[in-house]
């Protein structure tokens, strides 16, 4: 007998909101047991500016947890806290190492609570950390929306955020749509099928657009030397200065190093959500196809292969949300019965259509990440080796934390940016049922068989190799070229 379709509900989630809250996160707690936390919160800013958010914690009291009482109010709490974290940790010339009792005991136990993980999450910042400027207007208009939260006050950060919330307001119909599209496979309704996979299509364009329009308000200079520092997490942060993670001090017993990736749209429930109803598969970055298929052949009865990042992201998704994926992943069924009804052709184009949305929303990303972190980065490593390498950087973050090669490049969850959102672009088209689709979607259009040529021509050490016209040229700390950009 096949399992039942989940019922959203069951889980928290809104058949309009999607992810989101079904009723817009609380602005403060309600109970002034908590003022102080409030009272921080929203003095972040000055506090990070004058760089006394520290001895502030270090004064906070202890407070317990038993006055929160509804979903709600865990969620503003645990807003208040990582936002609290998050300055504690990255607000001085060196991350702090280790976190005091009054922030970890409380924080512990909203955690828990959530089922989310003690470091600032996609649901913190982005899902339970916004507000509609006019109720009655819908939460996929960035023109009616604001942060509750921020560590900079600026637009630039809470248009970062808010981009994200309409983009789950946006999909979040798509929730019950897909799932009536599973119901609708399992009795063999072609035409319904159809008819939500053309939806979805459409939906997916739209979330493509709601991505493109991160340009209008948020700077890359600022994002990357401003924003992106405070969403670090402490896995993988060596050369930010926390090499072994952090130490969460409950007072009692002896604190271990932990490490958490930090906030990353890889833990956003609705795009693996999307790849689950489509069939798309993701490996660990680096591993083919191939690869997997040889391992697996090999492996037979030993260990299980390792998860790549996207699945590990899960676990830093709220318990209800990573419980709903795993059970619609469980009954995921529309890429093969796709596969059994290839001769239809208004089925197929549909199915195929999603996936081609699905990967230029990815391809679009790539392309946020290049021009905010990419092109960033190599700013600031220029702007570095022209102050000297004996030279110290005043601060200590993910943004002074240059390595030589952008392959290395961190995103604030931790893992390699550019080859694994490489790797998921390109396997988001791997389902395709039409051959036609599938060699354009994975692999992109057929290419002339010239020898390829580096634009940027730019080697570990950091120097630039000039290679013809389609080479760089440096002047100062500027660099260039006729291809280049």
């Amino acid at each position: 007998m096949l399992p039942p379709v989940p019922s959203p509900a069951a889980y928290g989630i809104s058949p309009d909101q999607g992810f989101l809250p079904p009723e817009p996160p609380l602005e403060t707690l309600p109970d002034l047991f908590y003022a102080k936390w409030e009272e921080i919160a929203a003095n972040l800013q000055p506090l990070l500016l004058s760089r006394r958010i520290r001895a502030v914690v270090d004064r906070m009291p202890l407070l317990s947890t038993v006055h929160l009482h509804t979903d709600a109010e865990w969620r503003r709490a645990y807003v208040v806290l990582v936002f609290i974290l998050h300055g504690y940790v990255w607000g001085g010339d060196r991350p702090a190492e280790r976190i005091p009792p009054q922030l970890t005991v409380p924080l512990f136990e909203v955690c828990e609570r959530l089922e989310v993980p003690p470091v600032a999450t996609y649901a913190g910042v982005c899902l339970w950390n916004y507000k509609p400027i006019f109720p009655d207007e819908p939460a996929d208009d960035l023109n009616n929306l604001a942060c509750l939260q921020t560590f900079t006050g600026s637009l630039d950060e809470q248009w970062f955020y808010l981009v994200s919330v309409a983009i789950e307001a946006r999909g979040g119909p798509s929730i019950p749509l897909m799932l009536e599209a599973i119901a609708a496979a399992r009795v063999g309704k072609t035409r319904v099928v159809t008819e939500c996979l053309q939806q979805l299509a459409e939906i997916l364009d739209e979330i493509t657009a709601l991505l493109q329009r991160m340009y209008d308000n948020c700077d890359p200079y600022v994002f990357y030397n401003r924003i992106r520092p405070y969403l670090a997490g402490s896995k993988n942060m060596a050369d930010a200065g926390l090499p072994m993670g952090l130490l969460y001090d409950d007072g009692r017993n002896p604190p271990e190093y932990r490490q958490y990736g930090g906030g990353s749209n890889a833990q956003s429930s609705l795009i693996q959500f999307f790849d689950i109803v489509l069939g798309v598969e993701h490996r660990p970055t680096g591993v083919t196809r191939k690869d997997q298929k040889t391992a697996a052949a090999s492996r037979e009865d030993g260990p299980k292969s390792r998860h790549g990042f996207i699945h590990e992201m899960r676990g830093y998704m709220p318990g209800p949300h990573r419980r709903f994926l795993e059970d619609v992943d469980s009954i995921a069924n529309i890429r093969p019965f796709v596969d059994a009804h290839r001769t239809d052709p208004a089925l197929k184009l549909a199915y195929d259509a999603c996936l081609s949305m699905l990967r230029t929303m990815r391809d679009k990303h790539i392309q946020i990440v290049s021009r905010y972190i990419i092109v960033q980065s190599r700013v600031a490593r220029r702007a570095s080796q022209s102050a000297g390498s004996d030279q110290q950087p005043p601060t200590v973050n993910l943004a002074t934390a240059v390595p030589a090669d952008s392959k290395k490049l961190r995103g604030t969850g931790g893992t390699a940016l550019i080859p694994f959102l490489k790797q998921a672009r390109d396997e988001t088209g791997e389902p395709a049922i039409d051959a036609w689709a599938k060699r354009l979607l994975s692999n992109g259009p057929a290419r002339v068989g010239f020898a390829s040529l580096s634009k940027v021509g730019e080697q570990p050490d950091g120097h630039l190799e000039v290679v013809g016209l389609c080479g760089t040229w440096t002047a100062d700390d500027s660099e260039g070229g006729i291809c280049h950009w």
